[in-house]
């Protein structure tokens, strides 16, 4: 049985428009191609895929271009974007699935097919791709998790986004698994995207899936982080996703990010019109360590460095079981004087949906 690119995407070709109408849905047949708007699925008439043609060669089947942005491809990489996948072993056993193919049990040789595989998995590109193809929150299970622990004010979250269908893999040789997720995009200080962190969700969006893993972070961390919000001269900076944006319900107009854990924290690089950091500590012995290095270097370079203390746990502990009043409180003492009227606002702004 042929697993090569080449073959797969001729077994793909022989049935374009099967593979169109079920990996790009919102698109149509006009004559010889199938018209959408982007390899993305969205509605429109930029991207077109021959569904008749030779095999291989100039006008082969199952070849596509995006008048908008030259972009081309072939069918492979349509269903590679559909699912987020980022290698060819992932690809081609996607590819099988839907052919009615046997699944391989052993690992075809490297290919060379497309840009899908030209950028190493976990690479800041490959990151780049699953964070473009993943959707905004808004309406999806991933808006339903954070609403679950108590996060309601999702204002200025372009960084979050959701895919249905994410492959998780639990080892390098197991097979991959499909799983909603909640994508958000980890960016240096000028808004490149160095990477994205996941949180793999229950279809209920109830919970975190019921995986060994469910969070794991692809690209280059270090320095960098998931932000809320564009800092000049105030930050607060603190470890986890879900911590930041309980702080964010509490304090508004604050710009945050979240470094992802405890040694990134430390790490964080500080924008350079800073003056002000807070560090939202988790309360535990790695957060103490944590702002401590933070702190001592923001100093070193002239910035305050102020600590933001959880009651219990961590911020998301307190807003569920203390309450976003009970919270604001807490950190109206904690602020510096003259941050209190600048970024609490009133209570009644702190809950966009």
């Amino acid at each position: 049985m042929g697993n090569s690119a080449h073959d797969l995407a001729r077994r793909l070709a022989r049935n374009a428009e099967a593979v169109c109408r079920y990996y790009l849905s919102n698109g149509r047949r006009s004559g010889r191609y199938w018209v959408v708007g982007d390899i993305m699925n969205t509605p429109g008439r930029s991207m077109y895929v021959r569904l008749v043609g030779p095999e291989f060669g100039k006008g082969a089947a199952g070849k596509w271009t995006d008048a908008s942005t030259g972009e081309h491809g072939d069918l492979l990489d349509i269903i590679g974007r559909h699912h987020g996948l980022m290698h060819f072993p992932d690809i081609a056993a996607e590819a099988r699935r839907f052919l009615g193919m046997p699944r391989d049990r052993t690992p075809p040789a490297p290919q060379a097919h497309s840009a899908l595989s030209q950028s190493p998995a976990g690479s800041p590109e490959s990151a780049r791709r699953l964070f473009a193809i993943s959707q905004p929150i808004t309406g999806t299970i991933a808006k339903t998790y954070l609403h679950g622990r108590g996060i309601t004010a999702l204002h200025e979250t372009g960084s979050l986004r959701f895919h249905p269908r994410c492959y998780y893999r639990p080892s390098p040789d197991a097979p991959a698994e499909t799983w909603p997720a909640m994508i958000a995009a980890i960016t240096a200080r000028d808004g490149r995207i160095t990477g994205v962190h996941l949180t793999w969700l229950d279809p209920s969006g109830h919970n975190k899936a019921p995986i060994d893993t469910p969070r794991r972070a692809m690209g280059h961390l270090l320095g960098n982080g998931v932000r809320f919000g564009t800092a000049t001269d105030v930050l607060a900076a603190g470890e986890g996703i879900e911590t930041i944006l309980s702080l964010r319900c509490a304090l508004p107009s604050l710009p945050m990010v979240a470094a992802l854990s405890a040694n990134h924290l430390a790490a964080l690089l500080f924008p350079p019109t800073l003056r002000r950091l807070y560090a939202a500590r988790d309360n535990d012995a790695a957060g103490d360590v944590a702002f401590t290095a933070l702190a001592q270097r923001a100093q070193a370079v002239g910035i305050e460095a102020l600590p933001l203390s959880p009651a219990l746990q961590d911020f998301n502990d307190d807003l569920q079981h203390l309450g976003l009043a009970e919270l604001r409180a807490a950190l109206r003492v904690q602020l510096a004087p003259d941050d209190v009227p600048r970024f609490m606002g009133p209570v009644e702004d702190s809950q966009p949906g």
